[in-house]
């Protein structure tokens, strides 16, 4: 049975701005229930800064709306880019998992049902052997597995993957996709990659951001079709598997701020 699709986020003339420059300018757009997106666009263009907007992490101007049951950003999961855990704390992976739930629970207060929750989760992404290990021991892909079964343990209506595949190895990054894949039955899923050739395989629909923002209503991109929503990405294949690089762009290439 498929989800039935409702608009969840509604974003009316946001901006954001740093440093008098500008990240994102009157941005418009809407999120689905049912989306399985991917944002693109150059270094510098707006794309974390579109999300952190969603998230309340930065100021902004204009409005985003919650609806269909996404109540607010609370219910929203995040794996950020940049590791937010000091590597020295004494927390298990079990642990790291579990603090997902804090929101709900307070730390440390879980319940049987919690434990076995985590215990599947670590079991789906792998690494259900490391349960025990102190996250200062891990790898970097070890991490970033257990980061995304914290993000995902309280069932959010919506996930958000700041470059999810950075330090992951190979076949962990296409386990991933599909992985994601199966949690868009029950949840919007929105991604942020530069690896636009393997996301294009998994999303529904890729959202082009370089201080405006543009949503396709296909992952399936053609060099015309980047261009003329000035996004600077150069399409290429080979064989069967696509590849993609960056072209250069004035507009981006000498901001001083991080997307």
């Amino acid at each position: 049975m498929e989800m039935e699709s409702k608009r969840i986020i509604n974003i009316k003339g946001l901006s954001v701005e740093y440093d008098r420059t500008t990240a994102l300018k009157d941005v418009n757009i809407e999120f689905f229930s049912d989306d399985f997106v991917g944002i693109i666009g150059p270094n510098g263009g707006g794309k974390s800064s579109l999300v952190k907007s969603i998230l309340g992490l930065i100021p902004y101007t204009g409005t985003i709306e919650f609806e269909g049951g996404l109540q607010s950003n609370h219910q929203i999961g995040y794996m950020p880019q940049v590791n937010p855990f000091d590597k020295s704390f004494p927390i298990s992976v079990r642990e790291l998992v579990l603090s997902g739930l804090q929101g709900q629970r307070g730390f440390g207060r879980y319940t049987k049902s919690d434990n076995v929750k985590a215990e599947e989760i670590l079991k789906q992404l792998g690494i259900e052997q490391l349960k025990d290990r102190q996250i200062g021991e891990l790898s970097g892909g070890e991490l970033q597995r257990a980061l995304l079964g914290r993000a995902i343990i309280s069932e959010p209506k919506l996930l958000i993957l700041d470059e999810p595949a950075n330090f992951v190895d190979n076949e962990f990054e296409n386990e991933l996709y599909h992985l994601l894949a199966k949690l868009n039955e029950r949840m919007a899923v929105i991604i942020i990659s530069h690896d636009v050739g393997t996301i294009t395989t998994f999303v529904k629909n890729v959202v082009c951001v370089n201080r405006t923002v543009h949503r396709h209503t296909t992952a399936e991109l053609t060099p015309e079709l980047l261009e003329n929503y000035h996004c600077p990405i150069q399409v290429v294949s080979h064989g069967v598997v696509p590849h993609t690089v960056l072209a250069h762009h004035d507009n981006c290439c000498h901001r001083e701020h991080q997307d």
